[in-house]
């Protein structure tokens, strides 16, 4: 009994943690990523083959550094483009973590 409380008090824990964005998905065919998402993981399903990043915002409506994860669900290949000579391409099933800084977007996996 002991070790099983103390498995679902680990399961608790974790489960929380994956928990820390908000998930908001883009509207399917949604070529566009509004301001209004920074902080929060971007799901895209039956997106374009490309999708736009909003202008440069620093900073997200909580105040803190403007970034967002994609998780691309499919069908294609999406390319996420910015105006500042940004683009990453996102294959099915894989995520990407943009970010705004000073010189423009960057993006890590």
């Amino acid at each position: 009994m002991k070790t099983f409380l103390i498995y679902l008090a680990l399961f608790v824990v974790q489960y929380n943690t994956l928990q820390d964005k908000p998930v908001v998905r883009l509207n399917p065919h949604q070529d566009f990523i509004p301001s209004e998402f920074g902080g929060d993981l971007v799901e895209l399903k039956n997106a374009p083959p490309q999708v736009q990043l909003p202008p440069l915002r620093l900073v997200d409506s909580h105040g803190r550094p403007w970034s967002i994860e994609v998780r691309n669900l499919g069908p294609g290949t999406v390319t996420i483009v910015g105006k500042t000579q940004f683009h990453v391409e996102v294959p099915v099933s894989h995520s990407v973590t943009i970010k705004a800084t000073n010189a423009g977007y960057s993006s890590g996996r």
